[in-house]
């Protein structure tokens, strides 16, 4: 594609069409239309001529303005701000098209071009039909810090948490206009770097701005913007926001949930990791009436936790503590067929800890130090079997394991084991789409948590780390990244 260049000026076509799910129908009574969208069904009550085939038109494609014929003129007379009864039919449509503003996708097309330059289609319910603004060329413009781009479909996209619509990128004219917006600058800048047309530029801006993707400043030095000053947005990183806003419904556009987007092209990953090569160590399995007999209460057990790493000492565990701890939380609680399905015919693992669906796709990987009864190292844990597999012997690993830890526990001493926490994360999104590594974590708070409270009632300190290195355990516990990722860590010792 060539640049639009100053001495030749294309025309700008406002382009419209519905989301490509929306269906229009005329309702049951005959005496209103129903938009069926994945937001719910919308009433209209308008159900003229020029609403039914405007609406029609619009759900085969984009659609401009000046191919609805009976709008040309209302449309034009709007925007140049007259008042009269001429421009009805346009208000009449944009009434609707108000209603339906979480379903209409806006695009800028150019006359010497056969497809769009961007579109801006909405990803919530919440998003409002809205019309290009006007654009001070020298006033300053500027991405927001929380847009991220990426490939889709072959084409880019622009997303941001703070905006409710998502841009696509059609041509390379668009693209180069965005990735100049990365520092403050100006219509009129842009159009001398680009060497664009200024109202071309000017218009791709418009849409940008409108659909919050690009900001508009105060002429100062340098340049504000209010999203850098908003004492609400301060506190967010870029990473958390993107992070919390794509794990829940209603800030981005697609199916989320149990869908089981991979039902029809790949089986449910097993149960359990098959497995590993290795040394085995069968751990001890205390009786669970004795535990019931002779355990503290849970009050008892809650107001004496502690959480900090100063709570245990030098001294090491045992085989057997390891052993109970990991079979009062960690085991699988059938050992030779499911007792429970679900409707796909998937085992349903009973473990002690909650896991939503019943996934269970943590995996634990524990790093001793100091556990007589077992040789350093690092072990994954087998809870089909209550086994230890030992995977890696390597003194210079396991330091660095238990340094990383150390460090990050704001210790003086090497903990004398260390618990890592890993996710299978396609158990997950086979059957959830879009929240699965949220979902991960969530359960990786539930077994924490319950981890460190039957630590207490045991008489052992546990201490959860607030960051570790990902890096250094996916190596040193031989995870095939990214299939599997280290996701936390817990310290596990005797207490003071």
């Amino acid at each position: 594609m060539r640049h639009p260049s100053p001495d030749r000026i294309p025309a700008r076509r406002w382009l419209w069409s519905l989301s490509e799910d929306v269906q229009v129908e005329v309702g049951p009574d005959g005496e209103h239309l129903v938009a069926l969208t994945e937001w719910g069904e919308i009433e209209i009550d308008d159900t003229s001529p020029l609403v039914r085939e405007s609406l029609h038109r619009m759900s085969l494609g984009p659609v401009a303005v000046e191919n609805l014929p009976i709008l040309r003129e209302s449309f034009q007379l709007w925007r140049d701000g007259r008042t009269d009864e001429s421009q009805e039919p346009w208000q009449r449509l944009k009434r609707v098209l108000d209603q339906l503003g979480g379903c209409v996708v806006q695009s800028l097309g150019l006359d010497d071009e056969t497809g769009p330059v961007l579109s801006v289609a909405p990803v919530s319910r919440d998003a409002a039909f809205w019309l290009p603004p006007e654009i001070d060329p020298d006033r300053p413009i500027r991405l927001s810090r929380f847009v991220a781009m990426r490939a889709s479909n072959g084409e880019l996209v622009l997303e941001s948490p703070l905006t409710r619509y998502r841009v696509a990128l059609h041509l390379p004219l668009a693209a180069w206009v965005v990735g100049s917006l990365a520092s403050p600058t100006t219509v009129r800048g842009l159009s001398e770097l680009l060497n664009v047309a200024g109202p071309v530029l000017a218009d791709i801006v418009a849409y940008l701005v409108a659909s919050g993707i690009v900001l508009v400043g105060e002429p100062a030095t340098p340049a504000r913007f209010s999203e850098d000053g908003d004492e609400d947005m301060v506190p967010w990183s870029h990473h958390d926001l993107v992070f919390h806003a794509f794990s829940r419904m209603g800030r981005h556009g697609g199916s989320t949930g149990a869908v089981r987007p991979h039902l029809d092209r790949t089986p449910p990953p097993p149960v359990t990791k098959p497995r590993l090569a290795g040394r085995r160590f069968p751990l001890f399995r205390p009786l669970p009436a004795e535990l019931r007999a002779i355990d503290p209460p849970l009050a008892a057990v809650i107001e004496s936790s502690a959480s900090s790493p100063r709570d245990y000492s030098d001294a090491p565990l045992t085989a057997e503590q390891v052993g109970e701890l990991l079979f009062r939380v960690a085991r699988l609680r059938w050992t030779r067929s499911p007792v429970t399905t679900d409707r796909f015919g998937r085992p349903v693992p009973d473990r002690s800890y909650p896991s939503t669906g019943g996934m269970y796709e943590l995996e634990l990987y524990l790093s001793l130090d100091r556990c007589r009864g077992l040789p350093r190292g690092s072990y994954h844990y087998d809870p089909r079997e209550h086994v230890l597999t030992l995977i890696n012997d390597s003194d210079t690993d396991l330091a660095e394991l238990l340094d990383m830890a150390k460090v990050a526990a704001g210790s003086i001493r090497r903990p004398p084991v260390l618990i890592t926490f890993t996710t299978r994360i396609a158990r997950l999104s086979w059957m959830y789409n879009g929240i699965a590594y949220s979902t991960t974590l969530k359960h990786l708070g539930a077994l924490q948590q319950t981890l460190h409270l039957v630590a207490t009632a045991m008489g052992l300190a546990a201490y959860a780390l607030a960051v570790g290195d990902g890096a250094v355990a996916d190596a040193a516990l031989r995870l095939d990244w990214p299939s599997e990722v280290s996701i936390g860590e817990l310290l596990v010792g005797t207490r003071m």
